[in-house]
């Protein structure tokens, strides 16, 4: 016999996500979903931090390298490892989207962590040394970024 809700979820909004606990019912869960949401409070204020520290070391970065450069210009090295430092810092942002988001149960979390993902592997692709890479390795980025790319796609295409 299956067991009818007096909440029906709205026809747009995904039942799996999040927790719509009714307290009188599940006490126990319903705690341990608020020391959850506690939680992930704790990790938004920690990721803005890593995210002022990946800002300052982008700074860093920039002027090392600049300050090492005879005549201010940058090379091809030190344009890849700032462009390593600025991915790192999108991607902490990224993710403290995905935390904030965690907080809202009326959101699809996959679209973003999809696009999270996508972002960490467009970091990986810039940063590659193509020269000592095994075209096997090659192939299975290019997999990885086709996948989530489709991924991406399709989530995307099933929300609008």
């Amino acid at each position: 016999m299956e067991k009818h809700s007096n909440h029906s979820p709205s026809p747009d909004h995904d039942p799996a996500e999040g927790l719509h606990i009714d307290e009188s019912e599940e006490p126990l869960i319903h705690w341990l979903h608020v020391i959850i949401r506690f939680c992930v409070r704790i990790l938004a204020v920690l990721m803005t931090l890593v995210i002022v520290w990946s800002v300052a070391d982008v700074a860093w970065v920039l002027s090392q390298r600049v300050m090492a450069s005879v005549v201010g210009l940058l090379s091809v090295n030190d344009i890849l490892a700032l462009f390593g430092a600025f991915m790192a810092a999108l991607i902490a942002i990224e993710i403290f989207l995905n935390i904030v988001l965690y907080l809202r149960d009326d959101v699809l979390h996959v679209k973003l962590v999809l696009a999270t993902a996508l972002m960490a592997i467009a970091r990986k692709v810039i940063v590659l040394d193509y020269k000592t890479l095994e075209p096997e390795y090659i192939w299975a980025t290019a997999a990885v970024v086709l996948a989530l790319s489709i991924g991406y796609w399709l989530v995307a295409r099933k929300t609008q």
